[in-house]
């Protein structure tokens, strides 16, 4: 596998999976408080960021990646766009310094519908950014936030940042989009990772023996939820959901050595995972300034 830093590009890093080629691009940081967390102290929460040397209270990096694969260019995820102040909706910027044109893309491929992940779609008069794209979005995602019943059940604060905002996102994409089951670009798989949300997908990369899983939003946190996955988050639709799943991905990426990479992971986002005797698992971030 090659690496290639990308440190004279800030907010940019290429990485080669066989001949498929995955830019990771930051979309910027959300600070977020210890009340975001569940099921764990502030005090242990705190903790735990400090003995792996983190920010306390956390800095959550917000990531999206680029594959070029087959002669075509697929995005996974827009980042949040200037819908959720001004650290985040960088990407755009970043994309342009890496030399990726917007008019190159021609698939974007959503982990889930949530605004730091799909804000990018549309602009400020929810015209589409995208206009030639095709969308790639489960189908069980769309159906959740489009329920009426599911949003009289939310909070004033979720019914705006989840379902009105999801709603007006995809809209000017509804009529060019597919579900995201099997293969959705070439050497591109997705892999559903339900309980984030009821559609939330990673999508596996595979090309000449390599292989990366691109998890979406498996977690928030990282060196709490990797130490402690019985932490979930205030967003999670299905918070026991949710910590299954990290638990069965978690076991599949350290037991298949298998090179993950996340959207809240620390940028560039490329990691390992080990086994630890507490039940917990060791966060091994990729290093990314070194070349072989």
């Amino acid at each position: 596998m090659t690496r290639t830093p990308s440190a004279q590009i800030p907010g940019v890093y290429r990485r080669r999976i066989g001949d498929i080629v995955v830019t990771a691009i930051s979309d910027g940081y959300l600070d977020a408080p210890y009340e975001f967390m569940r099921n764990i102290a502030p005090q242990e929460a705190e903790r735990l960021l400090k003995d792996a040397y983190r920010p306390a209270p956390p800095c959550v990096s917000v990531n999206s990646f680029v594959i070029h694969s087959g002669g075509r260019v697929a995005l996974v995820d827009t980042g949040a766009a200037d819908s959720m102040g001004p650290t985040l909706g960088h990407m755009p910027k970043h994309l342009a310094a890496a030399g990726i044109a917007t008019v190159s893309i021609d698939t974007i491929l959503l982990t889930h519908m949530h605004p730091d992940h799909s804000n990018g779609l549309t602009d400020p008069n929810g015209v589409a950014k995208f206009p030639h794209v095709e969308l790639v979005v489960s189908e069980r995602d769309v159906d959740h936030w489009f329920d009426d019943a599911e949003m009289a059940k939310a909070t004033e604060r979720q019914k705006l940042r989840f379902f009105q905002w999801a709603r007006e996102q995809i809209k000017p994409y509804m009529n060019r989009r597919r579900d995201a089951r099997g293969e959705v670009f070439p050497g591109v798989t997705a892999m559903p990772l339900y309980g984030h949300t009821p559609g939330h997908t990673g999508y596996l990369v595979a090309s000449k023996g390599e292989q990366l899983l691109i998890w979406g939003d498996i977690v928030h946190i990282p060196d709490i939820q990797t130490r402690r996955p019985d932490v979930f988050m205030e967003p999670d639709t299905d918070g026991e959901a949710a910590v299954a799943t990290r638990r069965r991905t978690f076991d599949m990426v350290a037991t298949d050595r298998l090179l993950a990479a996340g959207m809240h992971m620390h940028f560039p986002g490329f990691l390992n995972l080990n086994r630890r005797v507490d039940g917990g698992y060791e966060l091994i971030p990729e290093i990314w300034n070194q070349k072989f």
